[in-house]
């Protein structure tokens, strides 16, 4: 993609004149798209997130969830809304490979959003049925290339998170398991406790409890690090696969020519819910870290992803059309 997101970044500053005085921000009510079904982690942060800036503005926040295309959906319709920082969108890791996996957009998913900030990261784990012989990832890898396309990976569809994850560890390892999407994390996680699937990458959140009972076993923390959720489990790197890193990632973005004071404003208030005392013991109890970094920063690290995983789309084949 040959325009980042830091020229979005430089239209934002354009568009200050056009839209008139940030201090008058905000002046109605706020839409904020997620940009997935309800349930999932964009919804959540979402209505943490919207929740907090109603009451420090005193104004409407509605979450609006609109789901479809891993995100490009969503991202559409905000991308297209006039650029006045009261419609703004939340989005996923799943985000970075709409730019290479949709090839007959109606927008530019890059050109035309602006970012505000990273706001969490979600550290996604890697779980099997007790049934597979497995209990490390140097065995699971070794399993997989002894009968190639002969287990299969649960996912919430294509270009989600757990889909990426598998993925990269394939392309990594010369490795070998079948993808099976879903609908939704939920139904990929209750076929997998019934065994009708062998593995995945999923959130803490969603499947914790089921390692707590016994009901999947856990081998792996995709992310740079430990999570301190379940500080005993090595990352995927440390574990046999040097250089595995996903961290699932969650940002919240305006469409382009928002003025930059309002991005700004917008910056500084989400930092401060995000980094709010009162909020880590929820965050954590989500398996939720909290980020809020600048919007320049952001738009690094996303156009970062985005050439990561267009590697990685092209490997797998993901598309969308």
């Amino acid at each position: 993609m040959k325009i980042s997101f830091l020229m979005g970044a430089a239209l934002a500053a354009v568009g200050l004149a056009q839209t008139g005085n940030a201090q008058t921000f905000p002046v109605k009510p706020l839409r904020i798209v997620a940009a997935s079904a309800a349930g999932g982690g964009v919804d959540t942060i979402s209505r943490i997130v919207g929740q907090k800036l109603g009451e420090k503005w005193s104004q409407q926040v509605v979450i609006e969830n609109r789901a479809g295309a891993g995100g490009a959906v969503g991202s559409e319709l905000v991308a297209k809304a006039p650029p006045d920082g009261h419609t703004l969108l939340t989005i996923s890791i799943s985000y970075a490979v709409i730019p290479t996996s949709h090839r007959n957009l109606p927008y530019d998913p890059v050109r035309d959003l602006t970012p505000i900030t990273v706001l969490v990261n979600s550290p996604n784990i890697l779980v099997v049925h007790p049934s597979l012989p497995v209990r490390t990832v140097k065995e699971l890898i070794t399993l997989a290339k002894s009968r190639p396309a002969q287990i299969y990976y649960a996912s919430s569809g294509n270009g989600s998170p757990a889909h990426l994850a598998m993925e990269l560890l394939k392309l990594m390892t010369a490795s070998d398991v079948v993808h099976v999407p879903y609908k939704g994390t939920a139904p990929g996680i209750t076929d997998l406790i019934s065994g009708r699937v062998s593995l995945t990458f999923a959130a803490i959140l969603s499947t914790i409890q089921h390692v707590n009972a016994g009901k999947l076993r856990v081998l792996a923390v995709a992310g740079r690090k430990r999570s301190a959720a379940i500080p005993q489990v090595p990352t995927v790197a440390e574990a046999g696969v040097p250089g595995y890193e996903v961290d699932v990632w969650y940002a919240l973005l305006a469409p382009a020519a928002t003025p930059k004071a309002v991005v700004t404003q917008l910056n500084d208030e989400v930092t401060r819910i995000l980094r709010a005392p009162d909020l880590a013991e929820r965050y954590a109890g989500l398996g939720l870290e909290p980020v809020g970094n600048p919007p320049e920063q952001t738009a690094a690290y996303i156009n970062t992803e985005v050439a990561k995983w267009a590697k990685v789309v092209k490997a797998a084949g993901i598309s969308a059309d």
